[in-house]
């Protein structure tokens, strides 16, 4: 009886590389994005040609060269070339596992960068600042709507960037949510990038309490004192509940970052002790929060 040849194992070598293209805005952090990556041990190439994305895809399929996981970045820089990219990833992506980061900014946070750097626009030689991302944005957008992944940067500072894309993608099944908790004042006005706002100018206003006048939310003195009433735990206890619920429909949704705002009437003693409180609560529960009090000082 002739016995069947015996195969050898396969080879699993393939289900854990990964190869990511980073493409985007001018000025909205793909620079921080791809040294996230580096970080991450992947090998990382910066302002690769267009025309040479397809050799690198076999080779990163086949195998070849010690980059089992890859980043990389294609931008405005490419000029002209960058229109070839659309019909490109569309051919990649029937027969390889690429995943598409597409970073963002608003206009408003990308003309504040450029005016920090004085770096001049890609697409600048003959244009304004503003008119440069304008065109940029437009031959951008067939990129973007490809992408798997879009990152909006606006909100976020270098560390919250770095943070973000090295939670989302040293666990790919998960996404992050970086969540801000913001204490203000009624009287200078709501938060304008908040998402959600609360009023807590209901509990007991220890601006009115001679001794607690000058301390501000952060004080034991004033936490005890507010926390000496009722309504404040059982308020605590709801909105936490209320946050447990929702913010895992934001992740879903895609969002990457919440701000959820606490306002009194000057800014100083009850809303900066319940986001103190808060942004506690949601770091026991594994999120990333941060307290923010914007008008402590006033």
């Amino acid at each position: 009886m002739s016995r069947s040849p015996v195969k050898p194992p396969t080879r699993t070598r393939r289900d854990t590389r990964q190869l990511v293209i980073l493409t985007g805005l001018s000025g909205s952090g793909k620079s921080t994005v791809l040294r996230a990556f580096e970080d991450m041990g992947f090998y990382c190439v910066d302002n690769l040609p267009v025309d040479l994305i397809p050799i690198f895809a076999e080779l990163h399929a086949a195998g070849e060269g010690d980059f089992a996981r890859a980043a990389l970045l294609v931008d405005a820089r490419e000029g002209l070339q960058l229109e070839k990219l659309p019909a490109l990833l569309k051919h990649l992506k029937r027969d390889h596992p690429i995943t598409l980061v597409f970073i963002e900014a608003n206009e408003d946070a990308l003309l504040r960068r450029y005016s920090e750097t004085r770096r001049p626009h890609p697409l600048g030689k003959n244009y304004s600042v503003r008119e440069s991302l304008s065109h940029e944005r437009a031959l951008m957008e067939p990129i973007r709507k490809l992408a798997d992944v879009v990152i909006d940067s606006t909100r976020f500072n270098v560390h919250e960037l770095r943070h973000f894309v090295t939670s989302r993608f040293t666990n790919p099944d998960t996404r992050p949510l970086l969540v801000s908790v913001v204490s203000f004042g009624y009287r200078y006005g709501v938060p304008s990038d908040a998402d959600l706002v609360f009023d807590v100018r209901f509990l007991p206003n220890p601006h009115f309490v001679p001794r607690l006048r000058p301390y501000n939310g952060t004080d034991p003195k004033v936490r005890q004192y507010i926390r000496s009433f009722p309504q404040t735990g059982e308020f605590l206890r709801r909105i936490e509940s209320l946050l447990t619920y929702l913010i895992p429909h934001y992740i879903r949704e895609g969002k990457s970052y919440l701000t959820i705002a606490f306002g009194c009437t000057g800014g100083k003693h009850r809303s900066v002790m319940l986001a103190e409180s808060v942004e506690k609560a949601l770091g026991k529960r594994g999120y990333s929060a941060q307290a923010v009090h914007r008008d402590i000082e006033k």
